[in-house]
């Protein structure tokens, strides 16, 4: 009986691997066994910076929302608080863009939050 190679398919899943390690650098580009483990990995890397990627630029809002609040004598968690108690539902990313490019919409904000604080206070 003759065996057979399954050179069609094996021919298609080298291909793909290969032209996933195009931009490689020596072996990594040209040899099916060092390309295969080094798109591996990097697809890896590729799933978990998805995530990575996420949680920076939450870090990065809430560093310019905090540096912005600051300027109007309120830190970064009094100016949340402030914010929920007066039932303004802003997300951070939106709340950063305020604070970069409209200064003045953001210290309406800041001064919202001052006064939805200082009425639970009195309370």
């Amino acid at each position: 009986m003759s065996r057979t190679s399954h050179s069609v398919a094996r021919r298609k899943r080298v291909k793909k691997i290969l032209k996933l390690a195009k931009g490689y650098w020596g072996e990594r580009r040209k040899r099916y066994k060092r390309a295969k483990e080094t798109v591996k990995r990097a697809l890896v890397y590729a799933y978990r910076d998805r995530k990575v990627r996420k949680r920076n630029f939450r870090r990065l809002w809430i560093l310019r929302i905090n540096a912005k609040a600051r300027e109007f004598g309120i830190n970064y968690r009094d100016f949340i608080s402030g914010l929920r108690k007066s039932n303004i539902e802003l997300s951070r990313d939106i709340l950063a863009q305020l604070a970069i490019e409209e200064p003045e919409t953001f210290e309406r904000l800041t001064e919202v939050a001052k006064g939805a604080l200082s009425k639970k206070d009195n309370s």
